[in-house]
């Protein structure tokens, strides 16, 4: 497992994207190009519209639908109660049922490790973007420390894709940004800290934190990383 070098080119293929079957394609470059066992997004709206990409074993996602397990599976579950990316290890798998799930899930290849980033879109949209793959504890945090804004920013950029792929969809409003709110998502979207950013902005920390709230407000997104990526998908920053 390693950083992906390439996650602007990802970025732009994904941007490109015409159909929902491109996403498909993209996930598996990303699992290859990541080294890891999966990779997998999925999608629910709130009228039960699903939509789903990603490398499990046909065998195991019809095994998934068979025995209901979305009832049960810690991982969504976990996913639905928070915003925040969710490391596996941290889910409740204390019960009998949870046990079991787990059990059949690594016999079918998932892995034992995991990283889901839950995303909530338009009109009571759910998705979820997992990364899994099978290796020791301190290989997986390693690879998590490294990865995790990368791979945030792939969870809403796939989400993204999809809206804007679903048929008969309309394209979100854009509220524009002030210059202010560019260069402060700019900076943002290159890796600098909220201090870099205030120090080099010339502004205290107090009057960033009011740029970055309004650049959210006016681009509808849950947190500063999806901010980012929300203004670089729809041309608002040039990264």
């Amino acid at each position: 497992m390693e950083k992906l070098p390439q996650l602007d080119g990802v970025i732009a293929r994904l941007e490109c994207a015409e159909h929902l079957e491109d996403l498909q394609s993209a996930i598996e470059w990303l699992r290859d190009h990541y080294r890891v066992d999966h990779m997998v997004y999925h999608w629910v709206s709130a009228n039960g519209e699903q939509y789903g990409c990603g490398t499990y074993d046909p065998a195991w996602v019809q095994r998934y639908i068979d025995q209901g397990y979305l009832r049960i599976d810690p991982v969504v579950l976990g996913c639905y109660q928070n915003f925040h990316p969710v490391d596996w290890k941290r889910l409740d798998w204390s019960s009998k049922s949870a046990r079991s799930f787990r059990r059949d899930a690594m016999a079918h290849g998932i892995g034992n490790q995991g990283f889901s980033i839950p995303i909530r879109g338009p009109n009571g949209q759910f998705a979820l973007f997992t990364v899994s793959h099978d290796c020791d504890d301190e290989e997986w945090a390693g690879f998590a420390e490294l990865n995790r804004r990368d791979l945030i920013l792939l969870a809403h950029y796939f989400n993204q894709t999809a809206l804007k792929l679903a048929p008969g969809r309309a394209p979100e409003p854009t509220q524009p940004l002030s210059p202010r709110e560019v260069e402060t998502m700019t900076l943002l979207a290159v890796g600098y800290s909220r201090a870099q950013v205030a120090d080099t902005l010339s502004i205290s920390e107090h009057t960033l934190r009011v740029y970055i709230e309004s650049a959210r407000f006016k681009l509808g997104a849950l947190n500063t990383t999806h901010a980012v990526a929300r203004a670089m998908a729809r041309g608002q920053i040039v990264v």
